[in-house]
């Protein structure tokens, strides 16, 4: 079982890049930035907020 990201942890978290609002994808433990098109690992319940580690979003993932 994935661990889940601590909910005050969200709220306070922003994309690097934008500082815009991040979602939180629990099926892919990502948080991502739409504004960005960009989805940040995270990796043992540890988000890893640097751009040369997110992966790109596809044009289907993007929610305007």
């Amino acid at each position: 079982m994935t661990p889940a990201l601590d909910p005050k942890l969200l709220e306070i978290l922003v994309c690097p890049l934008t500082k815009g609002p991040l979602r939180y994808d629990r099926e892919r433990q990502e948080l991502v930035s739409d504004k960005a098109g960009l989805a940040f690992p995270i990796r043992d319940g540890i988000p890893i907020m640097l751009a040369d580690e997110a992966r790109p979003l596809d044009e289907t993932e993007t929610r305007s």
